[in-house]
């Protein structure tokens, strides 16, 4: 009976694509105060995290969503996680970020909300391209 509450589904803006060139001199990572976020962003593991963002660009495609609304629609799926906290630098993220569950916020082309669209063929699809699926009680129990 216990849910978890999700924090920075986009994994502090890398997943909405802004990284994928290097770190522009306007984004938070170019701040002083995020050099933590910057060496994440530039380090072996932040380019092999941009080579997965890639894997997962043609299923974002296929459901007509964006990137960051795919991975707040993933977020929502786990049945262990009850809400996801969403943080937006202006109003037009926030708007896209909502298009994963509500269908008249969706921005940039896309048709319909993509929750509903996150079958198990799809979440697997995403947790084999990610290999960081954790293990349940069921899981380890069947």
């Amino acid at each position: 009976g216990v849910g978890a509450m999700t924090w920075s589904p986009l994994a502090c803006g890398i997943i909405s694509g802004k990284y994928g060139n290097g770190v522009p001199e306007s984004s938070r990572a170019a701040l002083k105060c995020y050099q933590w976020l910057k060496e994440k962003i530039i380090s072996e593991e932040g380019r092999k995290q941009q080579v997965k963002l890639k894997d997962l660009s043609p299923i974002a495609e296929r459901l007509g969503c964006t990137l960051p609304q795919l991975a707040v629609a993933w977020c929502l799926r786990n049945e262990g996680v009850s809400s996801v906290l969403l943080g937006s630098s202006n109003p037009e993220q926030l708007i896209e970020n909502l298009g994963a569950i509500q269908a008249s916020a969706c921005g940039g082309g896309t048709s319909a909300e993509v929750l509903p669209k996150m079958t198990s063929h799809i979440v697997n699809e995403i947790d084999n391209i990610l290999g960081n699926k954790p293990y349940s009680k069921k899981d380890y129990r069947s």
